[in-house]
């Protein structure tokens, strides 16, 4: 129960599945979503699990991201960045592909 999560070890075992799941975003017109990013929007919606989740439980996760929690966290990354004009055109482009 107190184990530590081995998502960074499951990382190139999940690949296919994070690949799928861009794909899909791409295919709804987000075609700005890569893998590291829904990587990191996952490690980020997971990171107050407490207890440890199974390999199948971690792929479940993957597949069932849906671009709202995926746009969400991006917004929210953008909107944490230090320096606000080295990202300057990000929100520009967020708007655009939900348009």
């Amino acid at each position: 129960m107190g184990e530590k999560q081995q998502f960074d070890v499951w990382k190139e075992t999940v690949m296919p599945a994070i690949t799928s799941k861009v794909e899909e975003f791409h295919l709804l017109g987000y075609e700005r979503a890569t893998a590291e990013e829904v990587w990191s929007c996952l490690i980020h919606k997971l990171r107050k699990k407490k207890e440890f989740m199974h390999l199948h439980t971690f792929v479940n996760v993957i597949l069932t991201l849906k671009v709202g929690e995926y746009m969400n966290w991006l917004t929210m990354e953008s909107y944490q960045a230090n320096d606000w004009f080295a990202n300057e055109g990000v929100l520009e482009e967020i708007v655009k592909d939900i348009t």
